[in-house]
């Protein structure tokens, strides 16, 4: 299973979201054709109700602990609430561009 498959399955599994998108920005960065290092992700769950920003990350990070450790080297994390998710009009802030590596 590829990790893009692998962040998409646990995060159903745990979150139950009403909206995913797990996005492999890794092209982005300086690593190999065909990496899978580099994450950007849009939740929206109701487990994130009265949880704040921090809250959220930590229960994301807890949910993909082992693939933290075993090859995501960044994870942009953008998570709402139903209300919030309503109030941004389903639109989340863009990546911005690399500027590590030898670039």
């Amino acid at each position: 299973m590829s990790m893009q498959a692998e962040i998409e399955a646990r995060l159903s599994a745990e979150l139950n979201p009403s909206y995913m998108r797990v996005i492999n920005e890794s092209n982005n960065h300086n690593v190999p054709p065909g990496s899978e290092s580099h994450f950007k992700l849009v939740l929206v769950s109701d487990r994130f109700n009265g949880k704040n920003l921090l809250a959220r990350h930590r229960l994301i990070n807890s949910i993909l602990a082992g693939e933290l450790q075993n090859g995501i080297h960044a994870l942009a994390m953008h998570t709402y609430t139903e209300s919030e998710w309503s109030d941004m009009q389903g639109d989340a802030p863009e990546s911005p561009p690399c500027h590590g590596g030898s670039k």
